[in-house]
């Protein structure tokens, strides 16, 4: 506990002390916004199609047999990652948008009732068990699936993830768990719509709000005591995406592009 208390003095001053600076505002009408890549390519979708536009210019991938775009993984922007919660199907593209492959999980050996599907890294993705209520890591090369996390209660509202975390929100908690299996931590929430992730960041959307809620370090979990609200100017959350520099808030009309910077001594 004293560690703990400790760990949240060193770390308060350190997030109360970063500002947010507005860097610009680029016009978007888009159902939903997906990010920015690390090429600085824009990715979002509009009548059941996954747009991508940036200095190379545009592209966009359809399947409308396939149904509405429940999510979209761009943490490799060569093996973007589409799920269709609709049809149980996710269909994987290059970075022109080009199909590679797709997977229908009902047409597996071993069928799978999934809600969620996100990259993880060699070969497999993070995916969310309806039936078991369990995450689970499926290898998509050999058609295997392996259980990361026991059952838990409660509806899953958010899942973000990269090579090696996965954050499940559910209604009332979020959970993160390592490639290995391990619940590294549980975090008592109430009201939160969404959680995202970037390296050492962990933030939560609560009433239009954005939170800080926890920090990995060393493959550990070190949860803060209590959230810590963000100061953001007056802007209505619809979507946002967190990279490494910028953080990108969708208001439904434009991209607003944030920076996260430490005042300057």
């Amino acid at each position: 506990m004293k560690a703990v208390y400790l760990f949240f003095l060193f770390l308060t001053p350190v997030l109360l002390a970063q500002q947010i600076e507005s860097i610009s505002k680029t016009p978007l009408i888009a159902d939903k916004f997906i990010g920015v890549d690390a090429f600085n390519n824009t990715y979002f979708t509009t009548n059941m199609e996954l747009h991508k536009i940036g200095v190379d210019g545009g592209f966009v991938f359809n399947d409308l047999q396939l149904g509405r775009i429940t999510s979209v993984d761009i943490i490799n922007p060569l093996n973007v990652v589409l799920f269709y919660e609709d049809t149980n199907t996710v269909v994987f593209v290059d970075n022109r948008l080009n199909e590679i492959e797709r997977i229908n999980f009902n047409n597996l050996p071993q069928f799978l009732n999934i809600n969620t599907a996100t990259n993880a890294g060699n070969n497999r993705l993070w995916v969310f068990n309806i039936d078991t209520q369990q995450l689970e890591l499926f290898n998509y090369r050999s058609l295997t699936n392996t259980v990361v996390s026991q059952p838990f209660s409660g509806t899953l509202v958010s899942q973000t993830s990269n090579f090696n975390y996965c954050y499940l929100l559910t209604e009332n908690k979020t959970r993160v768990f390592n490639v290995y299996g391990s619940l590294l931590s549980e975090i008592a929430l109430e009201g939160y719509t969404k959680v995202i992730q970037q390296d050492e960041k962990v933030m939560g959307v609560k009433e239009n709000s954005l939170y800080y809620l926890a920090k990995i370090s060393e493959g550990k979990t070190k949860k803060l005591p209590e959230a810590i609200k963000i100061p953001l100017p007056e802007i209505t959350i619809k979507d946002l995406h967190l990279t490494q520099e910028f953080l990108y808030i969708y208001d439904g009309k434009n991209i607003h592009t944030l920076k996260l910077t430490e005042p300057k001594k």
